[in-house]
């Protein structure tokens, strides 16, 4: 079994609620979206075995996790379950980084999986169709394991949209934390004004919210 892998390597987490945490990251090819504000424009990649994966990632120590991360890492589902499986055995704890898209992939990965950080594309956003129905089903598997939501917010962000995934959220899972993160391509005062707004919106609506830049951009950092 053979998996596109664009690069692996030791870095510090920059977006999200682990934040600063030491990570492994295994970033595999491909995506199924085209959001206006990607930042993640992959052009090449190596063919691996699922063991070599992991034979690769025993070669680090002293680290919180590993993060399978894109693209889309559960475009390549079969290869990325028999990689969880083996980094499981390992001991070590899996973070998977996901478009929160493809839910029957993630039922069939889940029991591998220790932390889930999804993104909820909001129309406005992303300039493409909308995802609600898509999204709450991908929560649903996704809060059988540990969770969080990334909404990426823009000058183009409407409030209509964050109402609706802040709904979406409480319908299905109110203990999930919302990280609200500036589009890094226009961020602004004006962007943080709306960032600020945002967040009180969270607050009136139940949800438990946090403003998170990508810190690895603003600090220089892979």
């Amino acid at each position: 079994m053979l998996g596109r892998v664009s690069e692996i390597f030791h870095s510090v987490q920059g977006e999200g609620l682990y934040l600063g945490e030491k990570q492994l990251f295994v970033r595999l090819f491909g995506c199924n979206l085209n959001c206006r504000f990607c930042d993640t424009k992959l052009n090449r990649f190596m063919e691996y075995e699922p063991h070599e994966v992991v034979d690769e990632l025993k070669l680090y120590d002293d680290f919180h996790s590993v993060s399978f991360t894109g693209g889309e890492p559960l475009l390549q589902k079969d290869f990325l379950k028999e990689s969880l499986k083996l980094s499981q055995q390992q001991g070590f704890k899996n973070y998977l980084e996901t478009n929160g898209t493809l839910t029957a992939e993630l039922e069939d990965v889940i029991d591998f999986v220790d932390i889930v950080a999804m993104d909820m594309k909001l129309p406005s956003s992303t300039d493409m169709d909308q995802l609600w129905d898509v999204h709450q089903r991908f929560l649903k598997v996704a809060s059988k394991k540990e969770v969080f939501v990334k909404m990426i917010i823009c000058k183009a962000t409407q409030e209509k949209c964050l109402r609706e995934a802040l709904g979406l959220i409480r319908n299905v899972n109110k203990s999930v934390i919302a990280v609200l993160q500036p589009n890094s391509f226009e961020h602004d005062d004006a962007l943080d004004a709306l960032m600020e707004s945002f967040r009180d919106i969270c607050y009136a609506e139940g949800v438990t919210s946090c403003i998170i830049p990508q810190m690895h951009k603003a600090a220089g950092i892979r």
